[in-house]
């Protein structure tokens, strides 16, 4: 499991899953000769793609942004659609540092798309029950409210099945919120309408999760936003703002989806200057 510490904070990448999606859907309307000289494609015009949560090691709380793909929530027709070749091996993970998933304090959701929600219920005796049954759950107040009630276009990633058994532990912010001392939400929309983005800050140290504005370390171009964005022109405005600051303050950018790096510090001028390679098994 890759590593990387924002001065006190250790962030540690679990397995979550793999998805295989169609490289036009990610990087919408990017000619293909551009975005494969960036990342690489099969034969099938598939990218592969993580669904890592990434655990924050925080004084004594543990806290977990995303929740991985999950375990047997979809049918084998819709896994061979979404290229799912791998599920969820978060509680694994978790063990194989000494923890168990009762002993998460935090989930930090960036949006409840299924491949980020999925992990947050788990079955037990035919019924769902919440995985992290000690956490408090964050996400935008506007991404819950569309999340209980989808819209035509939504209703296909917002499950009940990832909500109603955590329901209790939910808690939402509208704009921003300071979860704990230098760990913050910021609602950006874009990806989706209630989609938010995280910052943290330590020892004079920057790190920012674009989460689904900026998937994976090929997404850098502002301009590069994906076909599955309901609101393009927004991801656009808020990858502007984030990338200038970010790089003005030297920050990191850690994803959950990059199946090639977990994090990346660019200089001004976008070439890589620092990054933690994702090892392959």
């Amino acid at each position: 499991m890759e590593k990387l510490k924002i001065g006190d904070i250790t962030l540690t990448w679990l397995s979550g899953g793999i998805t295989y999606l169609d490289g036009g859907a990610m990087f919408g309307v990017v000619p293909k000769p551009l975005w494969t000289r960036k990342y690489p494609v099969n034969d099938k015009n598939q990218i592969e793609l993580r669904t890592d949560p990434i655990l924050l090691s925080v004084g004594d709380k543990y806290i977990l942004i995303e929740s991985g793909i999950g375990n047997d929530k979809m049918s084998e027709k819709m896994k061979r659609n979404m290229g799912v070749l791998e599920e969820s091996s978060v509680e694994q993970s978790l063990q194989e540092l000494g923890l168990s998933s009762s002993d998460i304090d935090i989930v930090l959701m960036t949006h409840m798309h299924y491949d980020h929600a999925c992990g947050l219920t788990k079955w037990e005796n035919d019924r769902l029950i919440s995985t992290f049954d000690n956490a408090i759950i964050y996400t935008s107040d506007v991404e819950w409210e569309e999340m209980k009630n989808p819209n035509i276009r939504s209703r296909n990633t917002y499950w009940k099945e990832n909500w109603e058994a955590i329901q209790s532990q939910v808690r939402t912010f509208h704009g921003e919120q300071e979860i704990i001392d230098g760990i913050k939400m910021f609602h950006t929309g874009g990806h989706s309408d209630g989609h938010s983005i995280i910052t943290i800050e330590n020892q004079g140290e920057l790190l920012i999760h674009m989460a689904d504005i900026m998937p994976t370390h090929a997404h850098q171009n502002v301009l590069w936003v994906m076909a599955y964005d309901d609101y393009p022109m927004t991801s656009i405005e808020q990858k502007q703002k984030w990338m200038k600051t970010g790089m003005d303050n030297h920050a990191w950018y850690s994803f959950y989806h990059d199946a090639h790096y977990r994090a990346i510090k660019w200089d001004n001028n976008g070439e890589i200057i620092e990054s933690v390679k994702r090892v392959r098994e």
